[in-house]
């Protein structure tokens, strides 16, 4: 875990010196913490669908690999910002 931590510190540390510092680091915290909770929610809604009928597992996959991808992009755009300095 320690080793896990020691290797992400300089890469955060760049990603807040290069945005000019803690505004794009906070605008890719919280837009990775936006993405986490609706990528858990999906899950969960996926599983709790698939356990109901699941005869229709095939389309609720495809839902629900759409909607964690809608959700992950907002992390891309959190990054995005970051990286401009927001």
């Amino acid at each position: 875990m320690t080793s896990l931590l020691s290797s992400i510190t300089p890469i955060v540390a760049a990603a807040a010196e290069a945005s000019g510092g803690i505004g794009g680091s906070l605008s890719l915290a919280l837009a990775g913490l936006g993405a986490g909770i609706g990528v858990g929610l999906v899950g969960m809604a996926s599983a709790q669908a698939v356990g109901r009928n699941p005869g229709a597992f095939g389309k609720i996959l495809t839902i629900g690999i759409i909607g964690m991808a809608l959700a992950e992009a907002i992390a891309i755009y959190g990054f995005l910002m970051a990286l401009q300095g927001n």
